[in-house]
């Protein structure tokens, strides 16, 4: 059904994603919030000169943990109605989230976007009070929020409580030798696409910098992790080589690989995908350490 769709049309060749930008340049789309559902209050506000949406239960809004989503999307695409569908069941379950709604490639690059980040996360930290706050990417946004972590690392800041990282984008390079057969069953994803996506959001710096390819950075001192990944998604093997070396690190990780799962099978209305999200909501709920 996934294969139907013709999503990894676009992701084909590098002038399929180029085309896409340039269209997207000239036409937007619209980042507001739609499919959240009812029984929610938003606000819109701004952080790091971007918009960011705030969203709390009408009955408890200063309630509950803080969730801060970093949407995917190859980092040219703009936040979804499924990523807002995500946001509503969080936000309805007793969470507060952030939404930050960072600029896209090639316009904004990632030596603009992963410190801004870091620092919006930082911002978040300090007036979180007693609050949990766990950091949900899935996709490019997984691989944002691990470079942001790392960043705030760097710089001597205080981490989040968890990470929660869905079928994470952490290596820009794509490059061992197993991806292309892993690729070819991915009803979603194509490495020409995806590489030339990385490439435009990595500005002047190279691809394997772990502000794009996070994996490549230092994972010592990072907060717990919930790591989930796919067999039909070409990008799984990072996932599995990331837990190694948070795990290598000392950091905890909890890491769900689902045979037969496509790239973001968490989201998708099936019993695996309603397994994991159930998961999710318990760690946004209680903490991950």
């Amino acid at each position: 059904m996934l294969r139907l769709l013709r999503v990894k049309k676009r992701l084909a060749t590098a002038a399929a994603v180029r085309d896409a930008t340039h269209r997207l340049a000239l036409r937007p789309a619209s980042h507001r919030p739609k499919g959240l559902g009812g029984g929610l209050k938003v606000t819109l506000m701004h952080g790091a000169g971007w918009p960011v949406y705030h969203t709390a239960s009408r009955i408890r809004p200063d309630g509950g943990n803080i969730v801060v989503f970093l949407h995917g999307g190859g980092y040219i695409h703009e936040i979804a109605r499924a990523h807002w569908r995500f946001i509503g069941l969080l936000t309805r379950d007793g969470s507060r989230c952030v939404v930050p709604i960072y600029p896209l490639a090639p316009a904004a690059t990632a030596g603009d976007v992963v410190p801004a980040t870091g620092l919006l996360l930082r911002k978040v930290l300090r007036e979180a009070e007693h609050a949990k706050v766990i950091v949900i990417g899935n996709s490019a946004g997984a691989g944002l929020a691990l470079a942001a972590a790392q960043w705030l690392r760097d710089h001597g800041y205080r981490q989040p409580d968890g990470l929660v990282l869905i079928s994470p984008g952490v290596n820009a390079s794509l490059d061992s030798p197993e991806r292309k057969a892993i690729a070819a069953r991915d009803p979603l994803l194509d490495i020409p696409g995806t590489v030339e996506g990385a490439r435009l959001y990595a500005g002047g710096l190279d691809v394997t910098h772990p502000y794009v390819s996070p994996l490549n950075g230092d994972f010592r001192d990072l907060p717990p992790m919930l790591v989930f990944s796919g067999t039909r998604d070409m990008l799984y093997p990072d996932s599995i080589e990331l837990a190694a070396k948070a795990r290598a690190a000392g950091v905890p990780v909890e890491f769900h690989l689902r045979k037969g799962q496509p790239h973001n099978y968490p989201g998708l209305p099936t019993p695996e995908g309603r397994q994991a999200r159930a998961i999710i909501l318990r760690a946004a709920t209680r903490g991950l350490r």
